[in-house]
């Protein structure tokens, strides 16, 4: 399969000016704006919508992102070898996929809701915040119809054969442009809006997956008293009190 110059500025030259934006931008946040690396914390705002939005969001995404690696990092041989059909994957891609996705895509729905209608929450939202929003939702969309379709069979709208071998031929830097050139136009789109996302993911709050708070792992007990039982509440006792 020849490809035209349109299919190598999109899958042999765009994938790598987005790990450049992805990596600089980052570097360039971090160096510059670290006081604002931060998810803008608004719980003191509104927490009820906060609470149901946000694990639906953040639990349904980290399935999606496991799907991902295991789609597009794992060949199919490997899944084969260990006794999964293809029929059986793609069952589990569909049931597992959908799931995930549409509750990745109920929580967003809800977090964009609550900033939408709670006015200090939303008088704190930046403009590529709101970008950003857009962006994702269109992200998570197009993975659900992609998830769909891919569940439905057919040569192409298996993304095991040309969107994977596609994805694992950049990190030794000879993209195979023909696999990923002949996958459908839903795996295309899908493709463009999240790499779009990756270059935008720096100069919005979702910079903050980048930093994993592990010295909470190993900071000491924080010890709480009420106010009903505090020292004010009973007499004063010479020497340590039991904590």
């Amino acid at each position: 399969m020849t490809t035209n110059w349109i299919d190598v500025l999109l899958w042999g030259v765009l994938p790598y000016v987005m790990v450049v934006v992805l990596v600089g931008g980052t570097i360039w946040r971090y160096r510059y704006d670290r006081f604002g690396w931060t998810t803008r914390s608004s719980e003191l705002h509104e927490s009820r919508l906060l609470r149901i939005g946000s694990p639906l969001f953040h639990f349904g995404l980290l399935v999606v992102i496991v799907g991902h690696v295991i789609g597009l990092v794992i060949p199919a041989s490997w899944t084969a070898a260990v006794g999964v059909t293809q029929e059986a994957y793609h069952v589990q891609a569909l049931v597992l996929g959908g799931i995930a996705g549409f509750s990745t895509l109920a929580g967003i729905a809800i977090l964009i809701y609550r900033r939408r209608t709670t006015g200090p929450v939303f008088s704190a939202t930046t403009r590529n915040d709101k970008v950003m929003y857009v962006v994702l939702v269109a992200a998570i969309v197009a993975g659900l119809a992609t998830t769909l379709l891919g569940a439905a069979g057919g040569e192409g709208h298996d993304y095991r054969a040309s969107v994977s071998p596609w994805f694992r031929s950049l990190f030794v830097l000879q993209p195979d442009i023909a696999s990923m050139a002949a996958a459908s136009t839903g795996f295309h789109v899908h493709t463009l809006i999240g790499m779009a996302l990756f270059v935008i993911w720096p100069f919005t709050r979702l910079v903050h997956a980048f930093t994993a708070p592990l010295q909470y792992l190993f900071r000491p007990y924080i010890v709480y008293r009420s106010r009903a039982g505090g020292p004010a509440a009973r007499p004063a006792r010479r020497g340590w009190e039991r904590v």
